[in-house]
C-alpha cells in the first residue's frame, strides 16, 4: 500500500510490485510528478499508515496481499468515518467479475488490472482526487 500526495493531497497505495511508485514517482518531471508515494507492506500496516498520514487523497492497494487482503482492508478503511470519503482504486492481476463487483459494493471507485500503462494509473488517479 502507497500513500501518494498531489499538490499537498496525499494518495495510499499498495502494491508489492512497486508499479505504483515507479507509475506515479517517475523521476522525470511532468505527470508523474504530481505524487508522492508512502508503501505500506500490507493491509494491516496501510491502516497504520492512513492513522500516520494526513491529506490522504487517495489510495491504491492491491488485492493480493499478507496478513490482510485488500478486499478486507478496504471494508475495514471504509467502515472508519475519518477514511470513507477517501477514494480507492484496485491494482491488481485479479480480473474475476465477483472480486470487481466486492470491491464496488465495498467502496472501491475503481479496478485497474497489471500489467497497465503507467498514464492510465496518472490519469485513474488525477480524476479521482481531481488533480489537474
Amino acid at each position: 500500500m502507497s500513500v501518494v500526495r498531489g499538490g499537498g493531497s496525499t494518495c495510499a497505495a499498495r502494491d508489492d510490485e512497486g508499479v505504483v511508485a515507479s507509475g506515479l514517482c517517475a523521476s522525470a518531471p511532468g505527470p508523474y510528478d504530481l505524487f508522492e508515494v508512502v508503501e505500506a507492506s500490507d493491509g494491516l500496516e496501510a491502516l497504520e499508515v492512513l492513522q500516520r498520514q494526513n491529506g490522504t487523497s487517495i489510495v491504491i492497494c492491491d488485492v493480493n496481499m499478507p496478513r490482510m487482503n485488500g478486499l478486507d482492508f478496504l471494508a475495514q478503511m471504509k467502515q472508519k468515518a475519518e477514511y470513507a470519503s477517501i477514494p480507492v482504486l484496485m491494482l491488481t492481476t485479479e480480473g474475476q467479475p465477483q472480486l470487481v463487483e466486492r470491491a464496488r459494493k465495498s467502496g472501491a471507485k475503481g479496478w485497474l488490472v497489471k500489467p497497465f500503462k503507467a498514464d492510465l494509473l496518472v490519469a485513474a488517479a488525477k480524476k479521482l482526487t481531481a488533480t489537474a
